[in-house]
C-alpha cells in the first residue's frame, strides 16, 4: 500500500509538472519571443508528453524506483481507470489540459484569439523595433552633422569650393535665362507661327508649368540617385529640348519643346543649392549661397543682351522655300542653350556631394571626396605636405536598396522594378517632409514661398505690361485725326501710321510699296485705286465703299473690311501671313530689351548687401526685413504713370526684394536633414512657379483698368510673407542637418 500511495502521488506531481510545462511553452509561443527558445520549448514539452505516453503495459512491473530517478514507470497500466481518475481528480473544467497542449497547442476555440495575441504581439514588437531603429538613425544623424562640420572646417574654404561656385554658378545661369528667353522672343515668333492672344498666353506659362513638374520630380531624384547625376540629366534634357525648339516651325512642336526644356531647367535651383552647401562650413554658407544667387541675374543679363544683339538683325536667317524658315530668333533661341552645354561639360570634371555618400552608407567614396577637397586648398594655399588627418567617418546606416532581381529576369522587367521601386522611395521620402517632425516647418515654408512668388513674379510680369500699356496710351495720344479729305491722282509710296481718315473721297489714287501702321479709315469712298504691296498692322477699314478697286500682293483681307461695300473690286495674290496687333521696330525692341536688361541689372546691389549681411544678422531678419521693404515699396507704385516712372520703380522692388529670395534659399537648405533636402527645396520650388503663374494670370488682367487690386494684392501677399516668415526657426551658426 504504501509503495502504491507513493507511486499515486508521484503521479500526481508529475501530471502537474506536466501541465506547467506546457502553460509555460504556450505562454513562450504566443509571446513569439525567438525561435530558438520555442523550439527548445516544444522540444522539451513533447519529450515529457512522450514520456508519460510511454508507460509499460505489463501488469507485473514492479513499482521500484530506478536510480535515474525512473520511478514514474511502475504499473500505470494495470491502474489505467485509477490513473485517469487521479489525473484529472481535483481541477474544474477550465483547468483542464488536452493532448495537444501539452506540445504547445491551444485549443480549438481560443486559436482565433490566441492569433490575434500574436499578431498584436508581433506588431507591437515591429513598432518598437522600428522606433529603436529611427532613434538609432537620429542620433547616428546627428553624430554625422556634427563630424562632418568639423571636416569641413578642417578642409577649408578654397580653390575646390570656388571652382564648384563657378560651375554650379553655369547651371543657375541656365535657369535665368530660361525664365527670359520666350518673352523675348514672342513679338518675332507670333509672326512666324501666326499665334493668336491664346497661344501667346499659354507659351509664355508653358515655361513656369514645366519648371514646376520639374523642380518637383528632379528634386525628389536627387536626394535618391544623387545631386551631381541628376542635375546632368536634367541639364541634358534642357539643352537637347531647347536646341530642337530653335529649329521646328510649328507651334504645338515649340510649345512642347519649350516645355520640355522647362522639365529639364526645373532641377536647377533645388540641387545647385543644396550640392553646393553640402561643401561649406557654417560659417560660409549663408554669405557664399547668396554670392550663388548672383548667376541668376548674370542669366537674365545675358539673355537681355544676346536678345539686344541678335533679334532685330533680321538678316540673320534664311529660308528653305516657304515650308522652312530660320530667322534671327531662332539664333537667340539656340545661343541661349549655350550656358546649360557649358554646365554640362563643367560638372562632369566635378564628384558627387559627399555627404549624399555618407547618408547612402558609402563611406569610402565620401573620404576619397573629403580628400580631394582638402589636398585642393591646401596646395592652393601653398601647405601641399598637410595630410588629410581624418580616417574614419560617420556613415549612415542603409534602410533600403533597388532590388535586384538577378541574372533570370529579363532587362525591362528588372528596370521595371527597379524604377518602381525608385518611385515608392523618392514618394515615400516626399510624405515624410509632412511627418510631425517636419510638418508646422514645412506648412510654414509653403506659405512663405506662395506668397513671395505671387507678389514677385505678379509684378515683374505686369511691370513691363504696365509700361506697354503706357507706350500705348502716349502713342494714341499723337493720333492725328482728317476729316472729308479728297484726295485725287495722288501716290503713296511712303509709311502712313498712327492716322485716323474719316469721311475722305479717294479717287484714282495709288498706295504702293508701303507700311500702314494703326491706320483707319471710316465712313470713305475708294474709287478706281490701286494698292499694292501693302504690310499692314493694326489698320482698319470701317464703312467704306470701294469702287473699281484691285488690291494686289497685300496683306489687307477681308477681315481688314470691316461693313465694307465691294463693288467691281478685286483681290490678287494676296499675301500669307498672320493679323498682328502690332509692328514692333527696331526701337520698340531695343526697348524691351534694355527694360529687363536694367531690371536684372538692379538686382546687383540687394545681391551684394545679402552676401555680405547674410551670417551676419541672420537669414530671418534678412527674409523678413527685406519683405517689409518690398511690401512698402509696393505703394510707390501708384505714382507710376509714366513710362521712366514705371522703369524706376521696377529696378527699386526688383533690388530689394532679391534679398528675401536669397535668404529663402539659404534658410529652406538649413531647415531640412540631408537625405530630404533636395525633395523638400524641389516640392517649394514647385509651388513657387504655381503661385508665379498664378500671380501673372491675376495681375496682368488688371493692366489698363486700375492699379489698386495689382498693388493691395502684392502688398498683402509681402506682409503676410514676412510675418511669416518671424515664425520659423533661425537657421543661422546651425551645423547643417
Amino acid at each position: 500500500m504504501d509503495d502504491d500511495g507513493r507511486y499515486r502521488d508521484s503521479r500526481s506531481d508529475f501530471i502537474r509538472g506536466a501541465k506547467d510545462i506546457a502553460k509555460v511553452a504556450k505562454k513562450q509561443v504566443g509571446k513569439k519571443v525567438g525561435r530558438g527558445v520555442d523550439k527548445m520549448t516544444d522540444e522539451y514539452t513533447r519529450r515529457s508528453y512522450k514520456r508519460f505516453e510511454e508507460e509499460d503495459d505489463d501488469d507485473d512491473y514492479a513499482g521500484v524506483p530506478s536510480n535515474d530517478g525512473g520511478y514514474y514507470r511502475n504499473d500505470s497500466r494495470a491502474n489505467d481507470d485509477e490513473g485517469h481518475s487521479d489525473s484529472t481528480e481535483g481541477h474544474d473544467e477550465d483547468d483542464e489540459i488536452y493532448e495537444g497542449e501539452y506540445q504547445g497547442i491551444p485549443r480549438a476555440e481560443s486559436g482565433k484569439a490566441a492569433g490575434l495575441d500574436g499578431a498584436t504581439a508581433a506588431q507591437a514588437q515591429q513598432f518598437r523595433d522600428l522606433s529603436a531603429s529611427e532613434g538609432e538613425r537620429r542620433k547616428d544623424r546627428e553624430e554625422l552633422a556634427q563630424q562632418y562640420e568639423t571636416i569641413l572646417q578642417e578642409c577649408g574654404h578654397g580653390k575646390f569650393q570656388w571652382t564648384l561656385y563657378f560651375v554650379l554658378g553655369l547651371a543657375l545661369m541656365a535657369d535665368g535665362v530660361e525664365i527670359f528667353v520666350v518673352g523675348f522672343v514672342l513679338p518675332s515668333a507670333e509672326k512666324d507661327m501666326c499665334l493668336s492672344e491664346p497661344n501667346k498666353g499659354m507659351l509664355g506659362l508653358i515655361v513656369y508649368l514645366g519648371m514646376m513638374v520639374g523642380a518637383f520630380v528632379w528634386g525628389g531624384l536627387a536626394d535618391r540617385i544623387g545631386r551631381r547625376q541628376t542635375l546632368l540629366i536634367s541639364l541634358s534634357i534642357n539643352s537637347v529640348f531647347a536646341f530642337f525648339s530653335s529649329f521646328v516651325q510649328g507651334y504645338v512642336s515649340f510649345l512642347f519643346c519649350r516645355l520640355a526644356s522647362g522639365v529639364g531647367i526645373g532641377g536647377s535651383i533645388p540641387i545647385v543649392f543644396s550640392y553646393y552647401s553640402e561643401f561649406l562650413a557654417q560659417e560660409k554658407r549663408g554669405e557664399h549661397l547668396s554670392w550663388l544667387c548672383m548667376f541668376w541675374m548674370i542669366g537674365g543679363i545675358y539673355a537681355s543682351a544676346m536678345a539686344w544683339a541678335i533679334i532685330p538683325h533680321y538678316g540673320w536667317s534664311f529660308q528653305m522655300g516657304s515650308a522652312y524658315q530660320f530667322h534671327s530668333w531662332r539664333v537667340f533661341v539656340l545661343v541661349c542653350a549655350f550656358p546649360s552645354v557649358a554646365a554640362i561639360s563643367a560638372l562632369t570634371t566635378m564628384p558627387e556631394s559627399p555627404r549624399f555618400y555618407l547618408e547612402n552608407g558609402k563611406h569610402d567614396e565620401a573620404w576619397m571626396i573629403l580628400k580631394q577637397v582638402h589636398d585642393t586648398n591646401m596646395r592652393a594655399k601653398g601647405y601641399p605636405e598637410r595630410v588629410f588627418p581624418v580616417t574614419t567617418i560617420k556613415t549612415m546606416k542603409q534602410m533600403d536598396e533597388l532590388v535586384n532581381m538577378g541574372d533570370g529576369a529579363a532587362w525591362h522587367e528588372k528596370w521595371r522594378i527597379k524604377l518602381t521601386t525608385l518611385f515608392h522611395q523618392v514618394w515615400n521620402n516626399f510624405q515624410t517632409v509632412f511627418s510631425p517632425e517636419y510638418r508646422r516647418t514645412t506648412y510654414m515654408m509653403m506659405a512663405v514661398w506662395f506668397s513671395m512668388s505671387f507678389s514677385y513674379y505678379g509684378l515683374t510680369v505686369w511691370f513691363p505690361d504696365m509700361i506697354k500699356y503706357l507706350q500705348k496710351q502716349e502713342y494714341s495720344s499723337r493720333t492725328k485725326v482728317f476729316v472729308k479729305e479728297k484726295v485725287e491722282h495722288v501716290t503713296f509710296n511712303f509709311t502712313l501710321e498712327n492716322q485716323v481718315h474719316r469721311q475722305g473721297e479717294y479717287f484714282n489714287d495709288k498706295f504702293m510699296n508701303l507700311k500702314m501702321k494703326s491706320m483707319v479709315f471710316e465712313d470713305s469712298l475708294f474709287e478706281e485705286c490701286y494698292f499694292e504691296d501693302i504690310i499692314s498692322s493694326n489698320t482698319f477699314f470701317k464703312n467704306c465703299t470701294f469702287i473699281a478697286t484691285l488690291f494686289y500682293n497685300t496683306d489687307l483681307f477681308k477681315y481688314r473690311l470691316i461693313n465694307c461695300r465691294l463693288i467691281n473690286s478685286t483681290f490678287l495674290h494676296n499675301k500669307e501671313g498672320c493679323l498682328l496687333s502690332d509692328i514692333s521696330d527696331e526701337n520698340n525692341a531695343y526697348m524691351v530689351y534694355f527694360v529687363s536688361f536694367l531690371g536684372t541689372l538692379a538686382v546687383l546691389p540687394g545681391n551684394i548687401v545679402s552676401a555680405l549681411l547674410m551670417d551676419k544678422i541672420g537669414r530671418l531678419r534678412m527674409l523678413a526685413g527685406s519683405s517689409v521693404i518690398s511690401c512698402v515699396s509696393c505703394f510707390f507704385l501708384s505714382f507710376g504713370n509714366s513710362e521712366s516712372a514705371m522703369i524706376a520703380l521696377l529696378c527699386l522692388f526688383g533690388g530689394i526684394s532679391i534679398a528675401s529670395w536669397n535668404a529663402l534659399d539659404v534658410l529652406t537648405v538649413e531647415l531640412y536633414p540631408s537625405d530630404k533636402r533636395t525633395t523638400a527645396f524641389g516640392f517649394l520650388n514647385a509651388l513657387c512657379k504655381l503661385a508665379a503663374v498664378l500671380g501673372i494670370s491675376i495681375f496682368t488682367s488688371f493692366v489698363g483698368i486700375t492699379k489698386a487690386v495689382p498693388i493691395l494684392f502684392a502688398s498683402g501677399a509681402l506682409a503676410a510673407g514676412s510675418f511669416l516668415a518671424l515664425k520659423l526657426p533661425e537657421t543661422r551658426g546651425q551645423v547643417l542637418q
